[in-house]
């Protein structure tokens, strides 16, 4: 694989910051309603489906272009995952949704993104490829809206009428079928740095075997799989190549470029441990708990930094 680009820029527009505090509040709100429905929780992705522990493998042989951050040295990373449902809702596993597979990566050391020493390098991922929306603008408007009561979902498309095709690409996007957690690639779905250039991230799916019924219940898929054998996750990058090919401030944009495994992500035996699952779902999974080399990049990212924070804070998160 040829070297990557290091030519990437960040366009920051102005007023930026504002206006991303004010769809963090937008979010907020509809934390607050949904908290007082189904007891206090996240904004998105309120149902954790299932906590794990887990090891993360980065092996000795990678090209010198990708020994970047922690990934540097051969070295072993205890991790914590939580997978989930990624709607307000806390509705049955069977119901349409966007799923999250989050790693936390533990023991890692350097300079955080946020300021201060990295205590973890955190990764959010989607089994989306990338963004429904090519900005938070339009990705608050689309979720912000589709939170709401038919009724007043309605109201909303009446008063701007541009989100009827916005809306009908993410019912689209939800009736994709999904198999469960074991055997969907998931996907950071925007940019992250990696060291002087840039990647996307992608977890390979662990087994081609799909059970046919786990869509019943995604815990019991993926403890019934642990139940026998460890699962095996391959950690890839796609890379920056230029801004045709791979744009950073665009999330909508799939990025043609080659992916390379960077580490293996091992989850071993193990059964639910009903303590373990409050810790995880107390804790802050968060793309921007990272190392400075690992720092989020784009407009959504930069979004999410402040929706994150926020959301953060309404629930009292560890």
């Amino acid at each position: 694989m040829a070297e990557p680009s290091v030519e990437w820029r960040e366009v920051v527009l102005p007023g930026e910051h504002e206006r991303h505090e004010q769809q963090a509040a937008l979010f907020v709100e509809v934390q607050k309603d949904k908290s007082a429905k189904y007891g206090n929780g996240r904004a998105l992705h309120r149902k954790q489906v299932a906590a794990l522990r887990a090891t993360l493998d980065v092996p000795a042989e990678l090209p010198e272009h990708a020994k970047q951050g922690i990934f540097a040295i051969p070295n072993r990373y205890d991790v914590w995952i939580r997978l989930s449902n990624g709607g307000f809702n806390r509705a049955a596993d069977a119901v349409p949704d966007i799923r999250g597979f989050s790693l936390k990566v533990l023991g890692v050391t350097g300079t955080a993104a946020l300021g201060g020493e990295a205590v973890s390098q955190d990764f959010a991922l989607i089994n989306r490829e990338r963004f429904s929306s090519p900005t938070s603008v339009d990705f608050t408007k689309i979720v912000t809206t589709g939170a709401k009561p038919p009724g007043q979902i309605l109201l909303q498309v009446l008063k701007n009428p541009g989100l009827i095709r916005q809306l009908k690409m993410v019912q689209t996007a939800l009736k994709n079928p999904f198999s469960g957690f074991a055997t969907q690639h998931f996907f950071s779905a925007a940019p992250i740095a990696f060291g002087p250039y840039a990647a996307r991230v992608k977890l390979v799916a662990a087994s081609s075997e799909v059970n046919p019924s786990a869509s019943d219940d995604w815990a019991a898929d993926i403890y019934g799989r642990l139940s026998g054998n460890p699962l095996g996750f391959d950690l890839q990058m796609q890379f920056f190549t230029d801004e045709q090919r791979t744009p950073i401030e665009d999330a909508s944009a799939a990025w043609d470029s080659p992916f390379l495994t960077v580490a293996r992500l091992t989850i071993p035996r193990q059964k639910s441990d009903p303590a373990f699952d409050i810790e995880v779902e107390q804790a802050r999974f968060d793309p921007w708990n990272a190392l400075t080399e690992h720092r989020p990049l784009g407009e959504v990212m930069r979004a999410r930094k402040v929706a994150y924070f926020a959301s953060q804070q309404q629930r009292g998160a560890n």
